[in-house]
């Protein structure tokens, strides 16, 4: 059942200026319509490059709010330019605090407009996504969309977009009707509830929380809508020479497996059922690995097992999985990053505009999809130069900023280890420093590229290093070196590697300790900011739901914290990106931000992204972090930086 509200359709400045007085707090939000080419396009109402903004609503008042209609093709509309101005100060204003629900959109459009959306700002989808929906989960993406809050929270159902404009567009609705007024004012006056809604629960049960929205998450969405907004260029040509590459390999490796076995059907990936049959029922391989339903496994680590059995007892057959394996290389290739990435080329811009999600996994770490952007292979797994699909425009360069490290510095400020702390407040090399520790020789000896069996112990020390933190056991590393390193190491040989990384970084080992206790008390673990993840499986009687909780529990102050830091970066370049405006934000992968720039404004942009991202992130952080930067015409032709 409606209750009463007081919605108004508002066309001047005065009127507007009037609504939302000296208020420091004003909820806003868009509508938005296709452009008239993209009238018959599904969902180019959400694409800023197809579509135009049609009105905005503002709300400063709870139950209240002002529909400004401005590109209506009924009734009366604001002026644009009038709108526009106003727009672009009030979204800019540093003492007004910018609410809305999804506020990447909204940054997206205004972006498209000419306007950078400043702090303080306040995203009331990621304060939903941090806060509970029972004792010890958070609220999902999927749990906090604006109706069902609004339902769930407010216990007042709001219309959808199609009851209010019954297939027509926003824009061919009358902006002064009064659905259309309501429709309009109460995305802005629900994201107002929400925003108070939420900051009550936020300060009697997770203070820290608020903070990290206000100062973290919602910043970051706006970067998100930068982001998004500008997307990734690609080079179209390159990528249609490289599908036809790929789809002749593949049917010629096609030919040698069928040579090999007949005319069993593989498929795409060598997965079929036919294929695991004529394996394991046929050639009566052994089952050396199953599958969570306890059927044979046909995964790449199975096909590895599978041809070092037959070297020694079929060798006639190795070369089958050798075959297999660069079939599956080729066809991920193809469909992943050839197919996948064509799929989602937007005709407009000619570039991709993936998804990025800042709360979608339990550190605070990024999430992107269509496509995920963040898992192109690096140039030795990789025949065709994938990354080099990613191309600058004539004129422009790709410029990368990368904390080199971050989370082993963030691991080391956390255990306080004085030969880890040393190690990066002189500016030297913690891979060198567990080589030492590990293979008891000296740090000189365990940095001398011309040593004996060095670039085999350094790789030992590097995958060592990545899982030091996280509870690292003798197995998990056998098979960590043995399928992402190549080095073979018996179960003895590791247990000894890991004895000797505690006894020579003891404070290391007290940390972890007092980090999974910590967590059994509390049942969470969190960040330096107070980002926190429940851990209910750290009580079980269960030895694997305990340990992967214990492992949680180390995990995700630091690789949460990372996180942390490399969002309180995105704000800061945020808060000066207006006076840098030639510098296009395109993608986060992992540890590192890339940006657009033009060939001439290397230098400029580099010190002012570089000092953003090294500036101490919180007053207790007491080491380095340190930026390495790297720049070219593509992605994979990227050279480092100088000082």
């Amino acid at each position: 059942m409606r209750t009463e509200t007081d919605y108004k359709c508002v066309t001047t400045l005065n009127e507007i200026k009037k609504y939302i007085g000296d208020s420091k707090v004003v909820a806003f939000d868009f509508e938005a319509a296709p452009d008239e080419k993209y009238r018959d396009e599904k969902r180019a109402a959400l694409d800023v490059h197809k579509s135009h903004i049609v009105g905005c609503s503002f709300s400063v008042k709870e139950r209240t709010g002002i529909y400004v209609p401005i590109a209506h093709l009924t009734g009366e509309n604001m002026n644009k330019e009038i709108f526009f101005d106003f727009l672009e100060s009030f979204l800019m204003d540093k003492a007004v605090t910018k609410i809305a629900h999804n506020i990447s959109y909204e940054s997206a459009q205004a972006y498209h407009n000419g306007i950078i959306i400043q702090m303080p700002v306040y995203d009331t989808i990621c304060a939903s996504q941090m806060t509970l929906k029972n004792n010890y989960e958070f609220r999902k993406l999927s749990d906090s969309g604006l109706k069902k809050l609004a339902d769930e929270l407010c216990h007042e159902p709001l219309p959808s977009f199609s009851d209010v404009t019954n297939g027509k567009h926003f824009d061919e609705l009358n902006g002064h009707d009064l659905e259309t007024v309501r429709y309009g004012c109460a995305d802005s006056d629900f994201a107002l509830r929400l925003y108070m809604l939420f900051n009550d629960w936020f300060d009697k049960f997770m203070p820290k929380h608020r903070w990290i929205v206000e100062n973290l998450e919602s910043p970051t969405a706006v970067y998100i809508g930068i982001m998004k907004h500008n997307g990734v260029p690609m080079d179209l040509k390159l990528m249609e020479q490289r599908k036809a590459e790929a789809e002749k390999e593949m049917e010629r490796l096609r030919k040698e497996i069928a040579f090999v076995i007949g005319d069993i059907k593989i498929g795409a990936n060598c997965s079929t059922k036919a294929f695991k049959d004529y394996l394991y029922k046929t050639l009566k391989l052994p089952v050396l690995k199953t599958t969570a339903s306890n059927k044979e496994a046909a995964d790449d680590m199975t096909m590895t097992m599978l041809k070092e059995w037959c070297d020694t007892n079929r060798p006639e057959l190795s070369n089958l999985f050798v075959l297999v394996q660069e079939y599956r290389k080729w066809g991920k290739i193809k469909s992943t990053y050839i197919d996948g990435y064509f799929k989602y080329i937007n005709l407009k811009t000619h570039r991709i505009h993936p998804e990025m999600f800042a709360l979608s996994t339990d550190t605070g770490r990024f999430n992107c999809t269509k496509p995920n952007c963040q898992n192109m292979p690096r140039k030795t797994n990789d025949p065709i130069g994938i990354r080099n699909f990613v191309k600058a425009p004539k004129g422009k360069i790709i410029l990368s900023c990368d904390f080199s490290q971050i989370e082993l510095r963030v691991g080391a400020f956390y255990c306080r280890d004085e030969f880890m702390l040393d190690t990066y407040r002189n500016g030297g090399d913690i891979h060198a420093a567990t080589t030492s520790v590990i293979f008891d020789i000296p740090y000189s000896e365990a940095k001398d590229k011309n040593a004996l069996n060095y670039k085999e112990r350094r790789t030992i020390a590097k995958n060592v290093n990545f899982g030091t933190f996280y509870g690292l056991f003798p197995r998990g590393l056998q098979k960590t070196l043995k399928f992402k390193a190549g080095v073979e190491k018996t179960y003895e040989e590791c247990e000894e590697i890991i004895a000797n990384l505690k006894a020579g970084y003891p404070a290391l080992v007290t940390w972890q300790e007092e980090t999974k206790a910590d967590a059994y008390r509390k049942v969470y673990s969190q960040t330096m900011t107070g980002r926190r993840r429940y851990l209910r499986g750290i009580r079980s009687n269960d030895w694997g739901k305990r340990t992967f909780a214990e492992r949680c529990s180390m995990n995700t102050p630091i690789q949460g914290t990372a996180a942390d830091i490399l969002k309180l970066a995105m704000a800061k370049i945020l808060q000066g990106l207006s006076d840098f405006p030639y510098i296009e934000p395109i993608l986060q992968i992992h540890d590192e931000l890339t940006f657009i720039i033009p060939e001439d404004k290397l230098k400029e942009s580099y010190a002012f992204i570089k000092g953003c991202m090294e500036e101490q992130p919180f007053p207790s952080f007491d080491l380095p972090l340190i930026v390495e930067g790297s720049a070219g015409e593509t992605f994979g032709n990227m050279k480092e930086l100088e000082e």
